[in-house]
């Protein structure tokens, strides 16, 4: 998720419309309960009454190859922060995304995938938004807007120096109660994580995924007491070892 815009794409001139119908029958439950879930429900930060800057992600469900499908970026891995973590492409909201409380997200949620991945906007089709969350240590009020990616387009890092992959991940993959852990990170804080692709999916967008299989019902049942560290052996998911992923997940890695 970048905190600047750069200069404007095609989502400028899209409205911030949500379109509920159309959708293929194994989404509506992702649409149903994104329009009765609760803040506290998806998330123990919620925005404080004042102060805070603006975000929005798109959490960009598709149907590739594989069957129904999730987008996400891996951020680049020269960045200071979060270098290499997978992550939903966003960012914050520029001034010409609109008004915050209105369709702002959704603009800004279209306007940062374009330019994070190449992705046409004028291909998705904008069914739900979930309330906003807050991240902390960031101070984003973050709003993840789901779309569904009725016309694909191609998609690839448009810039190295702040994405350094483009990738998708089946939901089978993070449904399965294989790929799922619990992380614990050095502050004690634990939360979700899903180890797919050789990547470990941790942290807000892991939060966020957990949720929406969780109230749409398509999540499956999994070993919750399984607990890892966010530790070098963690993060060798991050690097893509395959091997060290499997490891840790089997418990033959550091585990609690």
């Amino acid at each position: 998720m970048t905190a600047h815009g750069h200069d404007r794409g095609p989502g400028q001139a899209l409205p911030g419309r949500i379109e509920r119908d159309g959708l293929p029958s194994w989404l509506e439950p992702v649409r149903d309960a994104a329009e009765r879930v609760l803040p506290e429900q998806l998330s123990r930060f919620l925005p404080p009454a004042e102060g805070g800057r603006a975000a929005a992600v798109l959490m960009l469900f598709g149907e590739g190859g594989t069957g129904p499908d999730v987008l996400l970026i891996e951020r680049a891995r020269s960045l200071r922060s979060h270098a290499g973590q997978p992550s939903f492409p966003g960012g914050a909201l520029d001034p010409e995304d609109g008004d915050p409380e209105g369709s702002g997200p959704v603009a800004a949620a279209l306007r940062e995938a374009w330019e994070e991945t190449g992705l046409d906007p004028a291909g998705v089709q904008v069914f739900a938004v979930l309330p906003a969350l807050y991240i902390p240590v960031s101070r984003f009020v973050v709003t993840p807007v789901l779309g569904w990616w009725r016309e694909e387009s191609p998609v690839r890092p448009v810039d190295a120096g702040e994405t350094g992959a483009v990738f998708r991940v089946p939901i089978a993959e993070l449904t399965d109660p294989a790929n799922r852990v619990r992380l614990r990170h050095p502050s004690g804080h634990l939360g979700p994580a899903f180890a797919v692709g050789g990547r470990l999916v941790w942290g807000f967008t892991a939060g966020v995924i957990d949720r929406v299989l969780h109230h749409s019902g398509l999540e499956l049942p999994w070993d919750q007491t399984r607990i890892v560290d966010l530790s070098d052996e963690a993060l060798a998911l991050v690097q893509g070892d395959r091997d060290r992923s499997r490891a840790l997940l089997s418990g033959d890695a550091r585990t609690t």
